[in-house]
């Protein structure tokens, strides 16, 4: 396996960073994640710019776009596979122990790896957290991510495959790593980028290629919605089975399943939308 760092392609047992990156010390750094299909990045322009804003809101110095493209194209090509996962991370590099930052300069890495399996349909649970849709890293793809592993390993002990939060204000908010869609009424909903939720790229292409609003919803929607999906860069779209003890017998429903069929379509003919 080769990886990018910081410049040029290195084996696993060289490529290595500091132990006092920032990243690492602090988890002041941005990511993003990508699916490869046959040695392509998926939406890469998309993931680029968004990867550039979460920079920007971090305060830390604007990626440069055409070096971060080619290393994602250099890892596709020294480690082909049929589908994949590429990950993208930028950090505040080199710095004191502590939340100042140094003056060494960001560190960017991009690696490759393969898919985790997804099932065809999952199962998710509400949590006793919150996001805080205020907060100064809201809206914003950082490696700050403890309250997601927590959050999803209590879906994994509940035996589902995701966790959603609501926000300060009890409004339906996300995933750990995706956002919710829930159809009512008939109608394909999903919160607004102001309940705090990421911008999600695969949300994104959703809301423009299956007619998918925005709405602010209660929590108690995923109680009461006919069908609910999650998406994400790796998922796409994933029907949900159960939320919660409450079952959704036959998922994918009849919106999913169009907006699954919708979603597939317009990727393949256009890898980088």
């Amino acid at each position: 396996m080769k990886i990018w760092v910081d410049g040029a392609l290195r084996e696993t047992a060289d490529a290595t960073v500091s132990v006092l990156d920032h990243g690492l010390t602090v988890g002041d750094g941005v990511f993003e994640t990508l699916k490869s299909t046959g040695g392509h990045a998926f939406a890469l322009t998309r993931h680029l710019r968004r990867l550039a804003r979460s920079a920007r809101g971090m305060g830390l110095p604007e990626p440069d776009e055409a070096e971060v493209a080619r290393a994602c194209e250099a890892v596709l090509a020294a480690n082909p596979m049929p589908h994949g996962r590429l990950r993208i991370t930028y950090t505040g590099g080199i710095s004191p122990l502590g939340s100042d930052r140094g003056e060494a300069g960001a560190t960017l890495v991009v690696a490759a790896g393969p898919v985790p399996g997804h099932p065809a349909a999952g199962a998710v649970v509400t949590v006793p957290w919150t996001r805080n849709e205020r907060g100064a890293l809201t809206g914003l793809k950082t490696t700050s991510y403890g309250e997601n592993v927590v959050a999803l390993a209590r879906a994994r002990e509940q035996g589902a495959t995701e966790a959603v939060f609501a926000n300060t204000t009890g409004r339906l908010c996300e995933g750990t790593g995706s956002n919710v869609f829930v159809v009512l009424d008939g109608r394909l909903l999903t919160p607004p980028l102001s309940s705090g939720c990421l911008a999600g790229i695969t949300r994104e292409l959703v809301i423009e290629w299956a007619g998918a609003h925005e709405e602010d919803l209660p929590y108690e929607a995923l109680g009461e919605a006919e069908e609910v999906f999650i998406t994400s860069s790796l998922r796409d779209v994933q029907p949900v089975s159960r939320v919660d003890a409450r079952e959704l017998p036959g998922a994918p429903g009849p919106v999913t399943a169009k907006v699954m069929e919708v979603f597939a379509e317009r990727a393949a003919a256009d890898p980088n939308p």
